[in-house]
């Protein structure tokens, strides 16, 4: 029996159940934007540039924590895809808020594990298992439950640029892996750091900046919600096959209600999420458990 008990903690504690346990906790930490975005200490500023606005704050205070963790800086031509795929997938995404419901926007953003499946099969020869396909089946009719509600009276544009942001969200995670061999810390860094300076021409032309509080609910936006969360996950994916770390984001979108409901519920313009994102939740929440609730010899095949 020790042994047995052995065994299991090394086996929970390996590379690649820590890797797990990374992507997880930043699933966690992302699923808070819905705490900061809608914020009611926001409402003053215009709706339509609101969305740039935070974007550009959440980026600058991202790459303010993270660049005192940046351990080596490291140059390579690969840096300038990632970076311009990362800079394209928020611009895609905000431009999708722009133009449809921002629920919509973030569902149409996670059709990525879909993409990522593709291209991490094809270009890292990651190929999934029976339980990774189990998980993008769940996932995929959860998500198309989802869209086919929020889709009715949506933009065409708004659709068509949240799809893109979905695509470059898949190239995102797939440029982490590719560039697993550097200091994530660099990596997540550059990342903001490239965002927040092609976000700033339009915070000068806005002339809006925060005042009061604002600044500790944009420093914790960027700070904790999107800056240390994607330093974990890029250490994550270092150990996790992209398929199943995108599989595991999925958390995060599945937390956005809950935790805009435990902040704001009493919020005279809280709206409850519709009974088709319960369902098609639930759908997804139904395939992470069953990709991971497997037989312990399923799992422990895997972890060879």
């Amino acid at each position: 029996m020790p042994q047995a008990d052995s065994a299991t903690d090394a086996k929970y504690l390996s590379p690649l159940w820590r890797g797990r346990l990374l992507i997880i906790a930043a699933a966690l930490m992302w699923g808070t934007s819905g705490f900061f975005a809608e914020a009611p200490i926001f409402d003053q500023w215009p709706a339509e540039s609101r969305g740039v606005l935070l974007a550009f704050w959440r980026a600058f205070f991202a790459a303010l924590i993270l660049v005192l963790m940046v351990r080596k800086v490291q140059w390579t031509w690969k840096l300038i895809p990632m970076v311009s795929t990362f800079a394209l997938m928020n611009w895609t995404y905000l431009t999708g808020m722009v133009y449809c419901e921002s629920t919509l926007a973030i569902w149409l953003q996670y059709t990525a594990p879909a993409w990522v499946f593709l291209i991490s099969w094809f270009w890292f020869g990651e190929r999934p298992v029976r339980r990774d396909w189990v998980l993008l089946v769940f996932a995929s009719v959860g998500v198309l439950i989802i869209l086919r509600a929020e889709l009715f009276g949506a933009s065409l544009i708004g659709v068509r640029y949240g799809l893109a942001s979905g695509v470059f969200f898949a190239g995102v995670v797939v440029m982490l892996r590719w560039l697993k061999e550097y200091d994530a810390a660099w990596l997540v860094f550059l990342n903001h750091a490239v965002t927040a300076v092609v976000l700033a021409p339009v915070l000068i032309q806005t002339n809006i900046y925060p005042t009061g509080s604002q600044w500790i609910y944009l420093a914790g936006f960027g700070m904790l919600q999107i800056g240390i969360p994607y330093l974990l996950f890029a250490r994550g994916v270092s150990a996790v096959s992209s398929h199943e770390a995108s599989g595991l984001t999925l958390l995060e979108p599945l937390l956005v209600p809950v935790w805009v409901f435990l902040a704001w519920h009493q919020s005279p313009d809280y709206a409850p999420p519709a009974l088709t994102t319960i369902v098609g939740g639930g759908l997804i929440l139904a395939g992470l458990l069953l990709r991971y609730l497997g037989k312990p010899a399923d799992r422990e095949t895997e972890l060879e």
